[in-house]
């Protein structure tokens, strides 16, 4: 099933602009398994929305890799939405939706035990965006680069204002992927819907 998801970013991906053709030699390192490490923070049987889901990455990758996940795919671009529903359809994942909206109109909506997102927004955008999608104790899961660590740091004192419980950088995949996966984790102690979500809009749309 991975290598079929493959062939599809390598083919329908590249011919609608959701990958560039430079990735192709390095689909399965630098983006696939890049993703797929990260199930390691997955709890069994975990709810999960991928918030601006693009092309699938990570949460096609994450659905392939465990079928116990309910994934969402959040996508609020059409072309993008529409390229996923081919993907699930042609992978049968029967564990997965795509949902055509931004995240910060989903707060009431959508209740997720976690949220992933990779290369959508800064930090705080994204943890005002995606926080009022969590349940209690949820956590956040962004996939980020090497500023990582700087990034949190400058986000902190919005993250605190939010509501977040806790942040830190995790790393996943050390010995499977070079450089392992990096990952900003921002957990809430209890939901922040409301409040976390009209911070979201006062700062802007994607």
């Amino acid at each position: 099933m991975a290598e079929r998801y493959v062939s599809l970013l390598a083919g329908a991906g590249i011919e609608r602009g959701l990958i560039g053709p430079r990735e192709v030699p390095r689909l399965w390192h630098r983006h696939v398994l890049n993703c797929a490490v990260v199930n390691e923070a997955m709890a069994n049987g975990s709810t999960v929305a991928d918030v601006g889901s693009g092309a699938g990455l990570p949460g096609v990758v994450l659905a392939v890799a465990r079928p116990d996940l309910q994934m969402t795919l959040v996508e609020p671009a059409l072309r993008r939405s529409r390229f996923l529903q081919e993907v699930v359809a042609e992978l049968g994942l029967q564990n997965t939706v795509v949902i055509r909206a931004r995240a910060e109109d989903l707060a009431g909506q959508l209740e997720v035990e976690a949220v992933t997102a990779r290369a959508v927004a800064s930090l705080e955008r994204l943890a005002g965006w995606t926080l009022p999608l969590l349940s209690t104790g949820g956590r956040l899961l962004a996939l980020k680069g090497a500023s990582v660590v700087d990034e949190l740091a400058r986000a902190s004192t919005a993250l605190r204002r939010m509501g977040a419980a806790s942040w830190a950088v995790h790393e996943f995949g050390r010995g499977i992927v070079d450089p392992p996966t990096r990952v900003a984790v921002v957990e809430v102690g209890r939901p922040v819907r409301e409040a976390v979500s009209r911070r979201g809009r006062t700062r802007g749309r994607r």
